[in-house]
């Protein structure tokens, strides 16, 4: 038996808001609920609601910016920098720039749509 995996077939997550999203290992690829590992790319003027989720949320900013709403404070990551955000923080993430921010973002334990817990 290998020791290892690589994925060649990442899961693309349906999204309606022109955010792409390949989940590379995670609970929907590799049914791993430890960690989610995905490629992401947000579209310019992207943003999504207001979140506290129950996971430990890891990005890095390959090309573009990306905003973070975190507990009320702006932050704005560039291409080449990267940011941890605890478990139970209450984050938005956006982009609200005119180029698209393409980046990877890691969760610990894996991303779940369930304990995500964003607003309406």
């Amino acid at each position: 038996m290998k020791k290892y995996f690589i994925q060649k077939v990442p899961f693309i997550v349906p999204t309606t808001d022109g955010k792409l999203i390949e989940e590379h290992h995670g609970i929907a690829t590799t049914n791993n609920p430890e960690i989610s590992i995905a490629h992401m790319i947000a579209p310019p003027k992207w943003s999504e609601p207001f979140q506290t989720p129950e996971f430990e949320e890891y990005t890095y900013v390959i090309k573009g910016k990306k905003q973070f709403i975190i507990e009320n404070e702006v932050v704005i990551l560039e291409a080449g920098q990267s940011i941890k955000i605890e478990k139970n923080t209450r984050v938005q993430y956006s982009n609200p720039f005119d180029e698209p921010c393409e980046y990877i973002a890691i969760c610990k334990p894996a991303f779940d749509f369930t304990k995500v817990h964003r607003e309406e």
